[in-house]
């Protein structure tokens, strides 16, 4: 079985489903994912314009309600990414 490479921003991985995103290690203890609510055309382009942003603990005897650690919502991808990596990095660096 080949091994599966991962897109990766600011070093950690990205993968997309439809209209969902996961950042970060499914192996760490914390994730990110976001979601695209709704979206706006430009120049012919379908481009996000609300991105839900979901803090995660990855811990799998939590129940799902209790893995969700922080929750926003931001006007454009790239301000989700922005918090996302944010959110992400303090989250990992806080439990070692």
């Amino acid at each position: 079985m080949a091994n599966k490479e991962f897109f990766t921003y600011k070093g950690k991985p990205l993968v997309r489903c439809g209209d969902e995103l996961y950042y970060g290690s499914m192996a760490d203890r914390f994730v990110i994912r976001m979601q695209i609510k709704s979206k706006k055309d430009v120049n012919g382009l379908q481009v996000a314009d609300k991105v839900a942003i979901q803090l995660l603990c990855t811990d799998p005897d939590l129940s799902p309600r209790k893995q969700i650690v922080k929750v926003s919502e931001k006007p454009g991808l790239f301000l989700a990414m922005d918090i996302a990596d944010i959110w992400l990095r303090r989250a990992l660096s806080a439990e070692a």
